[in-house]
This record gives C-alpha cells, structure tokens and sequence, in this order.
C-alpha cells in the first residue's frame, strides 16, 4: 500500500493574516517618521521664538545687542587673550567664563578662522547671561574666514536632524548671488545644515517643510517678508533673484532648501 505523507502549507487565511500585521507594522513605522519629522518642524518656530525672547531681555537688561555688548568683560570678565578678544571697557584679567566685548555698532560681524567674532560671542552672550540653554565657545571654528560654524560647540544645535543655528549682518544681504533672493540688509538668522566651514547654509528642508515653516510664521512667500529661502533655484520657481512673485516648488520632497530669518533685534 502507498504511503500517505501528510504536507503542511500556510493556508489562505493565515497568509493573509501575516500580510496584513506586515501592512500594520509598516504603516506604524512610517506613521511614526512622520510625527517625528512633523514634531522636527515645529521645533523651528520654537527655538527662533526663544531666541528672539533672549535677545530681547540681553537687551532690557544689558542695553546692548548680545556679542556686540562693549562691556561684556565688566560683566563676565576677559575670555582670553590676544587680538581675537576685544576688551573695550579695559579689562585686562583673564577670568573663567569670560566673554569678549563687540564693538557696540549694532550689527554682530565676525573675524577671522579661531577668532572671537560677534556672530559668535553673540551665542555665548546669550548662554553666559542664563538665557538660553548650552554652553558656547564664542570663537569660529579652525576653518574658513571667521564664520566656521560648529553645531553645539560654537552656535546652537537644532532639534531637527542635522540642522543649526547661525545669525550674522550683512550690509549688502546676497544681492545678486544666484542662490538667493534680492533682500533688505540687516541682522538675518540662518537656519540650515553644515555647509563648507561656513554658515548653516547647507540644505536641510523640502521645498513643502519650508513652504510650511514660511506660512505659520510669515507669508507664505520664499522671497518677501521675513522668512527668505535659501538656494533659491532648487528651491522655489523664481524667475531670477528679484522675483517677488516666486513660490515653492511643493512636488519636491527631497531637502534642497534652508532658511534665512530678517530680524531686528
């Protein structure tokens, strides 16, 4: 008599039963990046909001704009010594912590690779006074010409991944330069990633997390009101560096764009 083996097989019902905790898994694990990235995003206005606050009490209380203050070293003594720290109210005593005092012109500037910029003390100001959270060198990074910006050392580190911090004055803000819009100078906050021993000036959002970030918090416009998108080609659908008109472009989903602030502070 033959014999009958007995095969054992998944049936219908139990693959279907696997395929459908597989779907939920997934759609749990996407799910869950998105609220992550969507709780990202709203770190942003967050800590911008927090800087501002800062800022605005350094002043009530100092009357100076934070890494411009001339009398930072009366107040927390001489960071160090040498031609990068500025002692302008005529402290000469190293101290710990210390600070260097900004030339009190009203805009935050930097100097040079290792240097005590304003664009920097400005950060370490702002610590060194209780205002915000972190501890900050006030010295640009070993690179560059003087605005080496190094996340969590010498400006702030962002909630979002990969993303920082920087703030700085210019007198002619970008006109011309093809990565950018045509805008009013001043003090402006950058917000973006690493980028060649520079500013946060590197691509950290899609064209929609910006356009999103941009409409909460001012217009809505890459090129007008406060908010102004960085790596304008790749970001937004202008027609040239003064096209007040230009929008975002939303179908992009990969970080080809990063964000200056306009401030007066």
């Amino acid at each position: 008599m033959k014999r009958i083996h007995a095969q054992s097989a998944f049936s219908l019902v139990e693959l279907s039963i696997v395929l459908v905790i597989l779907g939920l898994l997934t759609g749990g694990i996407l799910g869950g990046q998105s609220l992550i990235r969507a709780a990202e995003l709203r770190s942003v206005s967050t800590e911008y909001g927090r800087y501002i606050t800062a800022s605005q009490t350094f002043r009530d209380k100092y009357f100076a704009l934070p890494g411009d203050f001339r009398d930072a070293t009366r107040v927390w003594g001489l960071q160090v010594s040498g031609s990068g720290c500025a002692s302008t109210s005529g402290i000469t005593t190293v101290s710990t912590p210390g600070a260097c005092d900004g030339n009190g012109n009203g805009q935050l500037t930097p100097l040079a690779a290792n240097e005590a910029g304003e664009v920097f003390q400005y950060w370490r100001q702002l610590s060194l006074a209780g205002l915000i959270e972190g501890s900050y060198t006030g010295i640009g990074g070993p690179n560059g010409t003087g605005v080496h910006s190094i996340f969590g050392t010498n400006v702030p580190r962002s909630k979002l991944s990969n993303a920082g911090w920087g703030i700085l004055t210019r007198n002619a803000f970008f006109a011309g330069d093809a990565n950018n819009f045509d805008s009013t100078p001043g003090t402006y906050f950058i917000f973006g990633a690493v980028y060649s021993n520079d500013m946060p000036f590197g691509a950290v959002l899609s064209p929609e997390e910006l356009w999103n970030i941009d409409t909460k918090m001012d217009d809505g416009r890459p090129a007008t009101g406060k908010i102004i998108a960085h790596w304008r080609t790749d970001c937004t659908n202008s027609t040239g560096p003064s096209d007040s008109a230009a929008t975002y472009k939303l179908d992009i989903r990969t970080p080809v764009c990063s964000l200056f602030i306009i401030q007066q502070l």
